[in-house]
C-alpha cells in the first residue's frame, strides 16, 4: 500500500468553448433522400463560423491547455479532478494563469467581431444560412469559459456528521481503501509517461536495414530531459524504483548532443543499449 509522502493539492481545470455547430435537418433529408438512404444514415452538420478560424483556433489552444494540464498532473478521481504535487504549485499556478489570460483574451477578440463574423458565415454558408440560429453575444459569451478550482485532500476522518463509532471507522477505512487506489492509480500514471518515453527511445533508436540516415528532432532530447525534471515532482509516494528508473534515463541523456545522434551509429547503440536496460530492470510495472 502507498502512502503520500510528498503535500500535494487537488486541481481541477474546467474549460469550454462553444462549438458552433448545428444540424441542419432540411440538408440531412436531402443528402439521405438523394442517396436512397434511411433517416438514421446520418447528419449534416453545418459550421456555424464557416470563413473565419477564430472560434477553432480558441477550441485548439483548450486542447493544448488540457493536455498541458494532464501532462503536469496525476489523475485522482472520475470527475475531472487531479493530483498536483505541492511542489510543482506555484509554477503550475503562473502559468495555468498565463493560459487563462490568453484564452480570454482570444474570447474577448472573437466577441469584439462576433456580428462581422456572422456576416462572413452568411456568405459562406448560402442558403444553409438561418439567423435565427446564431446566438446574442451575451449568450455565446456564457458558452467560453476557463476555471480553475484548487482543493485539499480530504482526510479520512472528516465526517461532518454524526454516527456510531464503529460505522465511522467503516466509512474511514473505506475512504482510506479508495484514497490509497487513487494514489495507486496516480504513480501508474507515473510509471506509464516514464516507459512510454523509454519504449519510444528504444523504438526510435533500431537501425534501419537500409542504413539510411536517421532522423532525430531535438525534441528526442529535449522531452525526456523534461520528464525527467517532471518525475522529480509527480513521484507523489517517493517510490524508490521509479527514482532509480528516472535517474537511469537522465544519466543516459546527460549531455547528449542531437548533431552526434544522427551521425555517430556508436552512440545510438550505446543509448539504446542503456534505455532496453532499463525497460528490462524495470519490467514489473
Amino acid at each position: 500500500m502507498n502512502t503520500r509522502t510528498k503535500p500535494a493539492v487537488l486541481v481541477e481545470m474546467n474549460l469550454s468553448v462553444w462549438t458552433a455547430q448545428r444540424v441542419d435537418r432540411k440538408a440531412s433529408d436531402k443528402v439521405t433522400t438523394d442517396a436512397h438512404a434511411t433517416a438514421d444514415a446520418g447528419q449534416f452538420k453545418k459550421n456555424l463560423m464557416a470563413g473565419t478560424n477564430l472560434r477553432k483556433d480558441i477550441a485548439d489552444y483548450a486542447a493544448l491547455c488540457r493536455t498541458w494540464h494532464s501532462g503536469r498532473t496525476l489523475p485522482w478521481s472520475d470527475k475531472g479532478v487531479r493530483l498536483l504535487p505541492m511542489s510543482m504549485f506555484m509554477d503550475y499556478k503562473q502559468e495555468a494563469n498565463a493560459r487563462r489570460s490568453y484564452f480570454e483574451d482570444r474570447v474577448a477578440r472573437f466577441l469584439d467581431q462576433y456580428p462581422m463574423l456572422v456576416t462572413t458565415a452568411h456568405n459562406h454558408l448560402g442558403s444553409l444560412f438561418d439567423a435565427s440560429e446564431y446566438p446574442s453575444i451575451e449568450e455565446i459569451r456564457q458558452k467560453f469559459a476557463f476555471r480553475l478550482v484548487f482543493s485539499p485532500i480530504p482526510e479520512a476522518g472528516d465526517f461532518r456528521f454524526q454516527m456510531e463509532a464503529d460505522e465511522r471507522k467503516e466509512l474511514e477505512q473505506q475512504w482510506q481503501q479508495a484514497a490509497d487506489q487513487r494514489l495507486n492509480d496516480a504513480m501508474r500514471t507515473a510509471w506509464t509517461k516514464l516507459h512510454d518515453m523509454l519504449a519510444n527511445m528504444s523504438e526510435k533508436l533500431i537501425e534501419p536495414e537500409d542504413e539510411g540516415k536517421k532522423i532525430f528532432h531535438t525534441t528526442f532530447v529535449s522531452n525526456a530531459v523534461e520528464l525527467c525534471e517532471l518525475l522529480t515532482h509527480l513521484n507523489i509516494t517517493g517510490d524508490k524504483d521509479l527514482e532509480a528508473a528516472r535517474k537511469m534515463l537522465e544519466a543516459t541523456i546527460s549531455n547528449v548532443d542531437i548533431g552526434d545522434l544522427r551521425e555517430d551509429a556508436h552512440l545510438r547503440a550505446d543509448i539504446k543499449a542503456k534505455v532496453d536496460e532499463a525497460i528490462s530492470k524495470f519490467s514489473a510495472w
